[in-house]
């Protein structure tokens, strides 16, 4: 049993990998199911043990009651550690095993190029609308896709007549959507991007800022490092609790779009994008989403790009106002996760629906 248990919880200490689609990222359900069974069997030893030589012999002394009382709290923690280990919650980055169990929950369908989205078909004859950026476009925390913006912008386009794919990539800059645009094999009819303040990042970096911040974990020493990595109840607990935060963005931020020669290499990836759009004849729009918590801003942040684009012929479309009428609660999808909730990507697609109508 204590092979077992090492096999499954520290595989990597003997250079044991396990392949399954969302690895590393999660445990399978199959690698959950063994973990479960493996508590079980653990769970019943305990039961004999302590049935056998405590309670039948009817053991006295403080030895026997330090056991009476901690093999029960033992036996509520596992039960609990099971519980814990299906019990999704997203958050930032998938840093957390509930964020892990999320997303191997809910990140579907993925179709052969790696998105979240149906599988694209270059014989439709319908009017084919392409919709690229990051993991706001691709609906980080959003459970189901009803509830994402580029899903809701295709209903209310209408689905006989378009169809809506998302290009959407949790951390993806403006440099690398660029790439995926132009290898994607449908050309749009309609381009839009989403755009966030953290796509400059890329260039920002290249053109020698640097951010820092603290990393995962960084607070845990020892022993408690591997317990709340590797539990799923010690480390549910760790992330409901506020920690320093990961990184030092804004100041970032204000010095990239305030900087001449990060904001030309910026300016040179989104023409990349722009030059798809010409080739292929299509109009582009490009929809800003800001700091959710900071809209109006985070908008004076982006401003220069905006206005880069319009001079480029692209619609820019803003969303800060409709979201400071939102309660905060109501703008992301969860304590531990600041992306966009339903009732952003629903003002989204909205925004965005009728700039395309019109046009």
């Amino acid at each position: 049993m204590a092979f077992i248990f090492v096999f499954l919880f520290y595989p990597d200490r003997f250079g044991i990998s396990f392949d399954f689609a969302g690895a590393p990222l999660s445990d399978s359900k199959y690698v959950r199911i063994a973990k479960t069974l493996l508590w079980f069997l653990l769970l019943a030893e305990i039961v004999r043990i302590f049935y056998y030589g405590i309670i039948k012999p009817k053991a006295k002394g403080l030895f026997a009651n330090i056991l009476t009382l901690v093999i029960p709290l033992s036996l509520v923690l596992i039960l609990i550690e099971i519980v814990f280990m299906y019990v999704p919650q997203s958050h930032e980055g998938v840093l957390s095993k509930a964020s892990q169990i999320w997303w191997y929950k809910y990140w579907q369908p993925v179709n052969s190029f790696n998105y979240r989205d149906k599988e694209p078909d270059t014989t439709s004859g319908k009017i084919k609308v392409l919709v690229l950026g990051d993991s706001f476009a691709a609906g980080h925390g959003i459970e189901s896709l009803d509830d994402r913006f580029s899903d809701i912008l295709e209903k209310k386009l209408g689905s006989d007549k378009y169809v809506v794919y998302n290009l959407g990539v949790s951390g993806s800059d403006t440099r690398d959507e660029a790439e995926r645009l132009e290898k994607y094999p449908v050309k749009p009819d309609i381009l839009i991007l989403q755009y966030f303040p953290n796509d400059i990042e890329r260039v920002a970096r290249e053109g020698g800022l640097s951010l820092t911040g603290t990393e995962p974990y960084a607070d845990l020493k020892g022993p408690l490092n591997t317990l709340i990595k590797r539990f799923y109840l010690p480390n549910f607990i760790y992330w409901q609790l506020p920690h320093t935060s990961f990184s030092t963005f804004e100041d970032f931020v204000q010095k990239a779009y305030t900087d001449s020669t990060i904001l030309a290499a910026h300016y040179n990836d989104l023409s990349r994008i722009k030059q798809v759009a010409d080739r292929a004849g299509a109009p582009m729009y490009t929809v800003f989403i800001p700091f959710l918590m900071q809209a109006e801003q985070s908008e004076t942040y982006t401003k220069p790009v905006a206005e880069f684009l319009q001079k480029e012929g692209v619609k820019t479309i803003f969303i800060a106002d409709e979201i400071n009428k939102t309660e905060p609660k109501d703008r992301i999808v969860g304590k531990n996760d600041g992306h966009a909730g339903p009732k952003v990507n629903h003002i989204m697609a909205d925004k965005v629906y009728n700039s395309i109508i019109s046009k």
